[in-house]
């Protein structure tokens, strides 16, 4: 029985690095085709710009690739408006034209993002019908992808997935994020014996390992159903992200203070409490995740 075959975009970013292990480690044969703007010229490689590549070429691609899955780990978290539309947006547009004509039989795992739902009632974990109401840039374009792709499966144009992505945490996040710029600030303070200065730490946030998130793409990239148009991936948990930092502090072996004293962050600073429900997922994909807070923390603290 020949291999599975996936063509992965954005496979050098933080996610895309851990969905191919994921894919690679999972049960039976898969075939990872890696695809990034700054592909190393090695086999198993294909160099192509999601956002910007000519749509002729992104059609060779995935004809040459002929895969039975295609990924999709690219997207913005910040930037300027166009930017965030052009890798949230602009980016999964493309694959909605060019996967039906050059390769049909494939189906897309997109990656949304918590973002979308914007502000939910406290202490009530969202499920995937719950209404989208983002209230910065980035969940609206992350929203955009998503009607985009719910659109496309609803015309019966592909067989497609937006996995809802909540706080995805572990060893090389980006800086943009809260835990990753708390980081750094620790870093930073260990060496300078200053304070460590972040904005509100109040919120209630569902931080999910990032090695369970591509345990998730893995299962939607493999599963024979074809699985809802939207599910969501988290821990199901909501802890305070002061709760969190406090957990980094000590893994880093930080004393001093951490003063709650620059502005919220205009991405999310609005929503106050959000976790995720996982009835669906757990049925529509078997998976749940397996990783603790306290692991995941270290790992963020072990890939600086």
């Amino acid at each position: 029985m020949s291999p599975v075959k996936v063509l992965l975009f954005g496979a050098t970013g933080y996610l895309g690095r851990q969905v191919a292990a994921a894919l690679s480690a999972g049960p039976g044969e898969v075939a990872v085709v890696r695809v990034g703007r700054t592909a190393p010229q090695e086999a198993g490689w294909v160099r192509h710009d999601l956002v910007h590549g000519p749509p002729e070429q992104l059609a060779r691609v995935l004809a040459a690739t002929a895969p039975d899955v295609v990924v999709n780990c690219t997207g913005a978290l910040d930037g300027s408006t166009a930017q965030l539309v052009a890798a949230n947006v602009t980016a999964t547009a493309h694959l909605l034209d060019a996967i039906p004509a050059a390769a049909p039989a494939a189906r897309l795992v997109s990656l949304g993002s918590a973002a979308e739902y914007g502000v939910v009632p406290d202490g009530i974990p969202v499920a995937e019908d719950a209404p989208a109401n983002p209230v910065a840039p980035y969940g609206i374009t992350k929203l955009a992808g998503t009607s985009l792709v719910r659109s496309a499966v609803a015309a019966g144009r592909l067989d497609a997935v937006v996995l809802r992505v909540f706080n995805p945490i572990g060893a090389g996040m980006p800086a943009g994020t809260v835990l990753g710029r708390a980081a750094e600030a620790i870093r930073a303070a260990l060496v300078s014996g200053g304070d460590v200065v972040l904005g509100p730490l109040g919120a209630f946030r569902d931080f999910v390992d990032v090695r369970d998130v591509a345990e998730a793409v893995a299962a939607a990239a493999l599963v024979a159903t074809p699985p809802e148009p939207v599910l969501n991936v988290g821990s199901g948990n909501a802890v305070t992200v002061r709760e969190a930092v406090k957990l980094l502090a000590e893994t880093a072996g930080f004393t001093g203070q951490v003063v709650e004293s620059d502005p919220a962050p205009a991405r999310s600073g609005a929503v106050s409490w959000i976790a995720a429900d996982l009835t669906r997922t757990r049925r529509a994909l078997g998976w749940s995740p397996r990783h603790s807070l306290a692991a995941s923390v270290r790992d963020v603290w072990a890939g600086l």
